[in-house]
């Protein structure tokens, strides 16, 4: 459920597992405006939906209409996985952490929240889950830029409510300078994504050895990763957080936890 939907991956992973596993039953793509949520969300249970994922701009206003919100969502203020109950209630998680920090861990297993600075772009319900499970994972420091600076201040102002001075908004004209001493920077917005403009950032101040990530998944090398490639830093493509965030959503459903093949991500990759 989302605005738009057609570039996701997620009908093509859900339906992979359903018969991997003999469910019945299928994925579909859901395009809901913005502003129809309030007669979307309770429509999953009338049309017989198990549930559904959550994706832009929906994550954090879809959590309204919840009966119920997984305590971890509530730490991260956004949904991006409702379960339709039982008894037809509604109950919204947050799976969007666990499948970043997996995500690099897959890559780099070695990976450390602690090793240093932390550069986050972007305030949206992506850099609300990452950011809450770098602060969880141990990160000393997490600089916040978004180009509306109220978004970045209100998270990092609501995130100091657990953390203290872990996460700190820096204006976004500073984005330059942000990336220096950094070990991680994030990018959360969808600058990059295919149709979007690329990301505006210099990268002449980021340590050589700084990981970088795109939570964009396409295209798979977003001009960020090609730039950071390029110079020689590590990288960490959006592909890794999409499977592993679906992992549990799925669970959740279907109580089947679904391993990632190496099949499907050929099957994904393919498609990108």
């Amino acid at each position: 459920m989302g605005w738009p939907v057609s570039h996701s991956r997620s009908p093509l992973i859900h339906n992979y597992w359903l018969q991997k596993y003999g469910l019945t039953g299928s994925y579909v793509q859901l395009p809901v405006a913005p502003g129809t949520l309030a007669t979307a969300i309770p429509g999953l249970k009338a049309l017989g939906f198990k549930g559904c994922n959550v994706t832009i701009p929906h994550k954090v206003d879809a959590m309204a209409f919840m009966d119920e919100v997984d305590s971890n969502a509530k730490r991260v203020g956004a949904i991006n996985t409702i379960v339709v109950q039982a008894d037809g209630s509604l109950k919204g998680f947050n799976t969007d952490g666990y499948g970043y920090i997996q995500s690099l861990l897959d890559a780099k297993p070695n990976w450390q929240a602690d090793a240093g600075p932390v550069t986050v772009l972007g305030a949206g319900g992506a850099a609300r889950a990452v950011v809450l499970s770098l602060a969880d994972r141990g990160a000393k420091e997490i600089r916040l830029l978004n180009r509306s600076p109220a978004a970045a201040q209100a998270l990092a102002d609501e995130f100091g409510n657990e953390f203290g001075e872990v996460v700190k908004a820096v204006p976004w004209a500073a984005r330059h300078a942000a990336l220096s001493s950094v070990a991680l920077l994030v990018n959360t917005t969808s600058q990059g994504m295919h149709g979007n403009p690329a990301l505006d950032l210099d990268l002449t101040d980021l340590p050589r050895g700084a990981l970088v990530s795109d939570v964009i998944y396409v295209p798979l090398e977003t001009p960020l990763l090609q730039a950071a490639k390029a110079r020689g830093n590590p990288t960490v493509d959006g592909l890794g957080m999409l499977l592993n965030q679906a992992r549990p959503a799925f669970e959740a459903w279907f109580s089947v936890l679904p391993d990632i093949t190496p099949e499907l991500q050929r099957m994904v990759e393919a498609t990108l």
